[in-house]
């Protein structure tokens, strides 16, 4: 079941994304992953959206629309517990935020390790195109409007 964030979900978010960055080989960055300390004021507070999806009661996955600026948003956090990858869990997370993304924004960006080929797989699915790649970050764009 995919639910708006509430505070209540606030330390499992952030044990969930920053659980899959290690498991990935990412370390905690304070400047990239600050949002993690408060994603209300990061994203609700700002025009965004948080999204996640429980199983049974259990944190399975995020998903978060920022404002980027004018007509603009960044699609970000989209994670999956281990346990629980291979069920659709992302792919319907990511639908829900572009789903939100059209609704209130005219261009939607993202960015994602060039090592991450499932994530880039789906993004460029939905129509996503890279537009530069730098540093082994591929950045991505969608027009929604």
């Amino acid at each position: 079941m995919i639910k708006d964030f509430s505070n209540d979900h606030a330390l499992r978010v952030r044990s969930l994304v920053l659980g899959v960055l290690e498991e990935k080989g990412f370390a905690y960055d304070p400047l990239k992953d600050c949002d993690l300390e408060d994603i209300r004021a990061s994203y609700l507070d700002k025009g965004g959206s948080f999204f996640i999806a429980l199983v049974d009661d259990e944190l399975a996955g995020t998903a978060g629309v920022r404002t980027a600026g004018p007509d603009t948003c960044e699609i970000r956090r989209i994670y999956v517990h281990r346990s629980m990858r291979g069920k659709g869990i992302g792919s319907a997370l990511f639908r829900t935020a572009l789903c939100y993304a059209r609704t209130n924004y005219a261009r939607a960006l993202l960015k994602t390790d060039v090592s991450l080929q499932t994530a880039t797989g789906m993004y460029l699915r939905h129509g996503f195109k890279i537009i530069k790649e730098q540093d082994g970050t591929l950045y991505l764009e969608k027009k929604l409007r």
